[in-house]
């Protein structure tokens, strides 16, 4: 990559960085990445998938496998702490995990496919809505018009704080963690506060839950009985000091490596609530939201990105344990040979989700190249199999 397109993609990056959306509200930045693809020539081009998805299809001469290639368009409701010149316009809002980096290194896809086309098959470039939220790959994969690009393989990758600037890291197998955020409504009767004995308080359900929600998810090792349950907030009744309270909540976050066991921790979690709600005459409700299925690599998927990584001059560092932080990706690994590696941006960067984080520039090269050398390997190869 010459330095002048170096600069050209920086102030691509630079512009997404300044309009970060929250998930499901990715408007502008989806008019934005709609508005570039179309200077790019696909041959089909999806907008609206999902929600505020787009998808820029470039097909190859001969037949061949589809291989889609995905990064995420939302931002985070954190305020930023920054005096760059490319900061945040949108109050309260930040690209924090580096969506703006991932998007400019699938548009340099653009760039590169819109010169040439693959050799057989087609590359699909996605930019998905509402990662943060765990809704967006699985609202893109339910939208009927994914049928059109539904993909052979799946890549993508996530920037890693800790890591040496343009490093790559690899798992082979699960590679993130399934989540679920648990939400428990506690419901009672409020009373006078001097009359406690009238009403029913769900103060004694959450002094049992608290603990033992804890209790059913310690953490450890990552192994395949990896538990952790993470209380995220509790509300009991309203802030005064003359009602005995007759409702609460209490926010959790349950995460585990495997599918099976995530289902494992909901049930204890849920049996637990039944017995403490019944053994207090409270009633409850109990929902879920920021649904994240595993996000595990296939084998194959792992080969080619190792191989591609090797070509692109960044061989990777083969790791056995997951993230524990989860991913949507995983959506697209039930129906498609998936993977995703890890980009390293930088050994002394602020921690994803930090108000000061910014994707480092000087990676757009390494993932760009990698992606890159994905697309040859898998439709450029002519020993390569046909799906």
């Amino acid at each position: 990559m010459t330095p002048a397109r170096l600069a050209q993609l920086t102030a691509l990056r630079h512009d997404l960085h300044r309009i970060p959306e929250v998930s499901g509200t990715e408007e502008k930045t989806s008019r934005f990445i709609t508005d570039f693809l179309k200077t790019q020539s696909p041959d089909h081009l999806f907008d609206g998938l999902g929600g505020h998805g787009v998808a820029a299809v470039y097909e190859g001469a001969g037949a061949g496998p589809c291989v889609l290639i995905r990064c995420e368009l939302d931002g985070l409701p954190i305020e930023e702490d920054s005096q760059a010149a490319h900061r945040s316009t949108h109050a309260g809002r930040g690209h924090l995990c580096g969506h703006d980096g991932h998007m400019t290194m699938v548009a340099a896809l653009a760039q590169d496919l819109a010169q040439k086309r693959p050799a057989r098959g087609r590359v699909v470039l996605l930019f998905q809505p509402a990662e943060e939220t765990g809704k967006g790959a699985a609202a893109v994969i339910s939208d009927p018009r994914f049928a059109q690009i539904a993909p052979d393989y799946a890549f993508s990758l996530h920037n890693l704080p800790g890591l040496a600037v343009g490093q790559i890291a690899l798992c082979s197998g699960p590679a993130n963690c399934a989540s679920r955020g648990m939400r428990i409504r506690l419901k009672g009767r409020t009373s006078h506060a001097a009359a406690p004995q009238d009403g029913i308080s769900p103060a004694g359900a959450m002094a049992t839950l608290l603990p033992g929600l804890v209790a059913l998810g310690p953490g450890g090792d990552l192994g395949a009985d990896f538990a952790l349950v993470t209380l995220t907030h509790a509300r009991l009744g309203e802030a005064t000091f003359g009602i005995a309270p007759g409702e609460g909540e209490v926010w959790a976050t349950l995460r585990t490596v495997t599918d099976r066991r995530i289902e494992q921790v909901i049930g204890a979690a849920t049996a637990l609530v039944e017995q403490t709600c019944g053994d207090q005459g409270l009633g409850f409700e109990i929902s879920f939201d920021d649904v994240f299925a595993a996000c595990t690599n296939h084998p194959e998927a792992v080969a080619i990105l190792s191989a591609a990584a090797e070509a692109a001059g960044h061989p990777p560092e083969i790791r056995h344990m997951p993230q524990r932080w989860s991913e949507d990706f995983g959506q697209f690994g039930k129906s498609a040979k998936a993977a995703m590696f890890w980009l390293g941006s930088g050994v002394d960067q602020p921690q994803l989700h930090n108000p000061d984080y910014d994707f480092p520039d000087a990676a757009i090269p390494v993932g760009a190249g990698v992606f890159a050398k994905v697309i040859a390997e898998t439709l450029n190869n002519t020993e390569a199999k046909n799906q």
